[in-house]
């Protein structure tokens, strides 16, 4: 390794993970209460109810994290604009996470790539397609998922919201919305964010960067080579 590069690259701050580890923690109560709530017919549903103190105390449970959950992600919100609008986060090509039509032909190269028909990987930034798509999912089920979810723990509140010739059927809309789509997240988040991030046998059996906010620089070199020449530039040139 060149001498002159440090061993590792801070890749995420505190203020970052701490809003990852929140939403990490909130997203777990909120399956495993939501998987017990919403399959209470299954036999191995029985005793995680019971060891959230029953349905009332695992549906308060499951409120409290859900509101946290919300508070988080407009912490984000609000925290990303800050960062834009003070100029400490800057919008460049390589390390935006706003999806950028290079993203798609990454994405078809790299299919190209693992069936064969392409001999070289593409050239990611700081966030491959995969992240962007993973990141922007995130917006996508707390729109859904947060407002179903507010809706249906102040029902008397949003009652006042939808107009009279939608009671009938409006809350069974809304609990469909919130439990499948929820559903639909526990798969996304077991299946793709933990494998892409965790579980491929360079990061298996979990990679530390939520932790620490650092990856090393070969990884660097290797997962993000244009965030790499970005950032050193001539200086990771061995000499």
């Amino acid at each position: 390794m060149n001498k002159n590069l440090p061993a590792e690259y801070q890749r995420f701050n505190v203020t970052e993970r701490l809003q990852h580890v929140i939403l990490l923690v909130t997203f777990l109560v909120l399956a495993f209460t939501g998987w017990a709530l919403k399959y209470p017919e299954v036999e191995n549903s029985k005793w995680l109810v019971h060891l959230w103190g029953g349905a009332k105390t695992a549906g308060i449970i499951h409120r409290i994290a859900g509101i946290t959950m919300l508070m988080d992600f407009v912490w984000h919100v609000l925290y990303m604009g800050y960062m834009l609008g003070t100029g400490k986060m800057k919008l460049r090509m390589t390390t935006t996470v706003i999806p950028l039509p290079k993203d798609i032909l990454d994405m078809m190269k790299n299919i190209s790539y693992f069936i064969g028909l392409s001999k070289t990987k593409p050239q990611f930034g700081r966030f491959t397609y995969a992240h962007k798509f993973d990141y922007w999912a995130v917006f996508w089920g707390m729109g859904i998922i947060g407002l179903s979810g507010l809706f249906l723990t102040f029902p008397v509140q949003a009652s006042y919201l939808f107009p009279s010739w939608s009671v009938n059927w409006i809350w069974e809309v809304l609990f469909v919305m919130h439990s499948d789509e929820a559903l639909l997240a526990i798969v996304f988040i077991l299946f793709f964010h933990f494998y892409n991030e965790h579980l491929r046998h360079h990061n298996f059996p979990m990679s530390m960067s939520w932790i620490t906010g650092k990856i090393s620089i070969e990884d660097m070199k290797h997962e993000h080579p244009l965030e790499y020449e970005l950032e050193f530039g001539d200086k990771g040139a061995d000499k």
